[in-house]
């Protein structure tokens, strides 16, 4: 089942198994930067009873998904999980061929560039190249961001054909609210995008936090990969809208044009 599929819906698909999918929403809660969470936590972030929960990370914890930390009452990630997150990351060959190029826009334009693909109502950063310039900023791999209100989830919605958008939309409406209406309020955009040159371009100036400035691409990698998009940006007292749209627009542009060259041929 899709990821933008609420398990509201479950009943529908005569296949879903639902404590599968409870137990995956256990491990989803954890967020970058989050090192433990306790069953309350859990349990308000599921949407779930705190006894389904109790039952949820003991069996996670049994199967080594997650690690009970006795002394704070809570869990934390289990060595399971960076398998099953490393083979994927492994996977992914539009990483190794990204990275140098992120670097070098990077050097160029002096901003933090990442590359993303969507899971709900985040974008999950997959590749991180820190900006040459201190920005005290924590985002890395695995960092999650809003779909609707970043550059980076944005350029996703923009790029994604028609009917896996309204189901994105969908989902941020029952799950993410806030997110729906800043997403929704750039709709009557989104065709626009498909008539220019780079269709897929699109900005946050403080839309997501009031002091970042991003602006993204997406892109589609083939060979059944997601669709996917790249961003450059950071703190609007060092990274304007002006320099993003004049200097960094072009070589982000001229970036992905690279990259999905070098896919294609490898």
């Amino acid at each position: 089942m899709p990821a933008s599929v609420s398990p509201a819906d479950a009943p529908l698909d005569r296949n879903y198994v639902t404590a599968l999918a409870r137990g995956l929403d256990v491990l989803s809660c954890f967020r970058s930067g989050e090192k433990l969470l306790g069953n309350q936590d859990i349990a308000k972030r599921c949407g779930l009873p705190k006894s389904t929960v109790s039952r949820l990370t003991h069996t996670l914890t049994t199967l080594g998904y997650l690690i009970h930390v006795p002394s704070e009452g809570k869990y934390r990630l289990g060595t399971a999980t960076l398998a099953l997150g490393s083979a994927m990351l492994s996977g992914l060959d539009v990483r190794k061929l990204a990275r140098p190029l992120m670097h070098k826009l990077s050097d160029l334009t002096q901003t933090e560039v990442a590359l993303a693909t969507r899971d709900r109502h985040n974008m999950v950063y997959i590749e991180h190249c820190p900006s040459p310039q201190p920005m005290d900023s924590n985002l890395d791999i695995g960092t999650r961001l809003p779909l609707g209100t970043t550059a980076i989830g944005r350029a996703w919605l923009a790029a994604c054909p028609v009917g896996e958008r309204q189901q994105a939309l969908d989902y941020l409406q029952a799950h993410a609210p806030e997110q729906w209406a800043a997403a929704a309020a750039l709709q009557d955009q989104w065709p626009q995008y498909q008539d220019r040159p780079h269709p897929w371009l699109t900005t946050s100036f403080g839309d997501w936090l009031p002091h970042v400035n991003a602006i993204a691409l997406a892109f589609s990698p083939g060979r059944g990969l997601p669709l996917m998009a790249i961003s450059c940006g950071g703190p609007s007292r060092l990274i304007s809208a002006d320099m993003l749209m004049q200097r960094a627009k072009p070589e982000l542009e001229r970036m992905v044009r690279r990259l999905q060259q070098a896919i294609y041929h490898a």
